[in-house]
């Protein structure tokens, strides 16, 4: 089994900057991509930024140019750091993972609340 842990939401100002942490453990052969998404209250989980193997990285718009996504690969973790936040960044943070060589399945972290005030 894997399990993903993620650390670093909060309370901030706009404005302000957060770093999220996501840490994969358990039977892990191998991570492919890594990806973090966002789900805001009565709206779907969208993706945030994706980080393949590799560091090549894919970012939503609303996000680009202020959020930074990378990755550890010797601690199996996946990083987000989050500048000059703004209250419509506000949302539950899920990180996901492809783990495996031959069967690649995705796994999900329980996900970390971020609220951005005014």
């Amino acid at each position: 089994q894997v399990q993903l842990v993620e650390s670093g939401g909060g309370l901030v100002q706009a404005g302000g900057s957060l770093r999220l942490s996501c840490a994969a453990s358990g039977s892990i052969s191998s991570i492919g991509a890594m990806a973090w998404y966002r789900q805001a209250p009565g709206k779907q989980r969208d993706m945030v930024a994706i980080i393949t193997s590799g560091g090549s990285t894919v970012y939503a718009d609303s996000v680009q140019g202020r959020f930074t996504i990378s990755r550890d690969n010797a601690k199996n973790t996946v990083y987000l750091q989050m500048n000059r936040l703004k209250p419509e960044d506000t949302a539950v943070y899920y990180c996901n993972a492809w783990v495996g060589s031959a069967t690649p399945r995705v796994y999900w972290g329980q996900g970390t609340q971020v609220t951005v005030s005014s």
